[in-house]
Parts: C-alpha cells; structure tokens; sequence
C-alpha cells in the first residue's frame, strides 16, 4: 500500500509535468490509455499510481522514471516533446487526401505571409 503523502508527491509531478507539456488532463490521459477522472485522482493524491502508469508517462512523454517516482534528477530524458506538433501530425492522419492537400497549402501559405512580413520588418 502507497502512503498517502506519496501518492500526493506523485500526483502533484503528474500536474507539474502536464503544465509543462501544456496539455489538458484529457489529452495525458488519452496518451497514457486512462480515463480523464482517473488521471484528476492521482493528481489529487487519491489514487496510486502503477508501474504500468509510471512507464507510459515515461515511454509517451520521454520523461526521467527516477523524477517522476523520486523527485530526482530532470524532469525529461533530453528535449521536451512537442506535444502540439504531434497533435498536429495525428490530427493530419484523419484527413483525407484532399483535405491534407488544403491543410498543406494553407501551411505553406502562412509561411510565406510571416517570411513577407518579416522582410517589411527588415526595410
């Protein structure tokens, strides 16, 4: 059995990590196959947390097992991941063809005005 101050020291990692990934409690669970209720109660220090849970944070989100569990060491195991660009490529999965085609060709577009406007900055 988990003590109570250690499933709480765990859970308040869990929020500190979500913060700095900048997602919502739905999306970390979502990753890490649990329900969003399941995730508020281990970051309240309600519910344990299981190696299983402890090694998706890890495996997902490459985060250092050894803070996570202890408190020790980096929060991540190199460079945080960018979870708004992998939102980004699972959301361009969904598309069909033509749709990725449009979502292409208003990326490229928007980079072209922010190149332009760059260039006026520059003049």
């Amino acid at each position: 059995m988990l003590s109570s101050s250690y499933m709480v020291m765990i859970g308040e990692r869990i929020k500190k990590l979500r913060s700095q990934l900048r997602v919502s409690q739905q999306l970390f669970s979502k990753r890490i196959f649990i329900s969003q209720s399941h995730l508020a109660d281990i970051e309240l220090g309600n519910q344990g947390v299981n190696d299983k849970i402890i090694h998706l944070i890890s495996l997902e989100f490459n985060v250092n097992k050894n803070w996570l569990v202890n408190g020790e060491g980096n929060i991540f195991n190199s460079d945080k991941p960018d979870i708004r660009l992998e939102t980004v490529i699972d959301i361009f999965k969904q598309l069909d063809d033509e749709l990725q085609n449009y979502l292409l060709s208003q990326a490229k577009f928007i980079l072209k005005m922010k190149k332009e406007r760059k260039d006026r900055k520059q003049d």
